[in-house]
């Protein structure tokens, strides 16, 4: 205990170079942390982000495209596909359930759906979980009502019965918006941790009845622009949609009905097994997760080495310091043991720092992350795999704090008391 004493009086003598060397191990510590948080969460987040969907299809393109845009909200689809396709498939005797997407449309830089009410019966995520409304109800047969993710609704501060104008576009900045046409909210599903939570959806109606007096991508102009009231007694079935997820009656059909969907002669489609493109997915951000890992890691070890420099430079200066515990009764090894607690108090106390900066980041950011990156960072316990980080960490020190502790341990009584200036 009086080592531990001593070591803590001695750092407290230094104590701005220890300040430092705290604070630079802190860093190193909570940037450590703090990519590992990320990567595990984004790891858990991709891989809940949809469950029981056995096909995703849209036009033929690339399959993490189409798994971006129809699952993420992230890029575009490179064309459309024709109604009566969706028809042909949704009929399929192999199809259990088919749920349509129509994509093209945003507020405030969230992304708009359009969809059926199969989509709040048959839509999976996590672990088989099921859509459930927080507040409301799901849209019926008004095409201009809407139901708004968890998300989009906090951010905002929609409550029911509130109405929104729909913006043409995804840019966050819309010039071109559907003022004529506004919808009002009538639910707001239960948080999901998926991009559910950032999309407002809108029946396939609603979605017709949006562009239904457009012409060559542009809205009519004068006489030529219909009402909403106009457009609640027209015929609203869609041309086209963006994609679309089947649920099979069988798994062992999935391979056969995929197949068939790739080869359709009616027009090029791309059918993709979610599960498979999620993997795909996470192998091409595996490589730059890893290497962002591996940075923070040296980074740790930066900090140690920076840690070990200032023991070392700090050793010459306390030569007359080991020379007086030597002469005073203090053994080689209580002097090589101070040493060590120096480097260990150090390291600890940076471990210490640099963990609470990581919750002091996560409570800050936790809302800014989810809002503009997806991300729910929760202000959880450290896992298993951080806490072996964590000791690692410690374990370095300890061997790093060994090497100035040899050099004092061989250090003689004599050079101690005769300092060459």
């Amino acid at each position: 205990m009086y080592l531990f004493r001593l070591a803590m009086a001695s750092l407290a003598n230094r104590r701005f170079t220890a300040l430092l060397t705290v604070f630079a191990i802190a860093l190193s510590v909570c940037l450590l942390l703090a990519v590992e948080r990320v990567r595990t969460e984004a790891r858990a987040s991709f891989a809940s982000t949809i469950s029981g969907t056995d096909l995703i299809v849209g036009a033929r393109s690339g399959s993490i495209n189409l798994l971006l845009y129809s699952v993420f909200r992230i890029g575009n689809a490179t064309n459309n596909i024709r109604w009566d396709s969706f028809e042909h498939f949704a009929h399929s005797p192999r199809v259990k359930w088919a749920i349509p997407m129509s994509l093209g449309d945003s507020h405030r830089g969230y992304r708009v759906m359009g969809t059926s009410a199969a989509y709040f019966e048959h839509y999976h995520y996590g672990r088989g979980q099921a859509l459930q409304l927080a507040q409301g109800r799901a849209f019926a047969s008004d095409p201009f009502e809407v139901v708004l993710g968890a998300e989009v609704a906090d951010a905002l501060k929609y409550r029911l019965g509130e109405q929104i104008v729909l913006a043409h576009g995804v840019a966050t900045v819309s010039l071109v918006k559907h003022d004529d046409k506004p919808f009002t909210v009538v639910g707001i599903l239960q948080r999901t941790g998926t991009p559910v939570d950032r999309t407002l959806h809108i029946s396939l109606g609603g979605m017709q009845a949006l562009h239904i007096d457009w012409k060559a991508g542009m809205p009519a102009q004068g006489a030529g622009r219909i009402s909403a009231e106009q457009t609640r007694s027209m015929d609203l079935t869609p041309q086209a949609i963006t994609a679309f997820m089947l649920g099979l009656n069988s798994k062992i059909a999935t391979f056969t009905v995929q197949r068939e969907i790739n080869e359709f002669r009616g027009e090029p489609l791309l059918a993709i097994l979610p599960g498979v493109a999620l993997q795909e997915l996470w192998s091409l951000m595996g490589t730059a997760e890893k290497a962002l890992f591996v940075v923070s890691l040296f980074v740790v070890i930066t900090g140690l080495i920076g840690m070990l420099t200032a023991i070392l430079t700090s050793l010459n200066e306390r030569r007359r310091e080991m020379a007086i515990l030597r002469s005073v009764g203090a053994r080689p090894w209580h002097i090589a043991s101070l040493l060590v607690l120096e480097a260990f108090a150090l390291a600890f106390s940076g471990v210490l720092l640099g963990t609470l900066l990581l919750y002091a980041g996560i409570a800050g950011a936790q809302g800014y992350v989810q809002a503009n990156y997806g991300l729910y960072l929760p202000l959880a316990l450290p896992s298993r795999y951080e806490w072996t980080l964590l000791g690692a960490i410690l374990a370095a020190a300890l061997l790093m704090g060994c090497v100035p502790a040899w050099r004092a341990y061989r250090q003689s009584l004599a050079d101690g008391l005769s300092i060459r200036l």
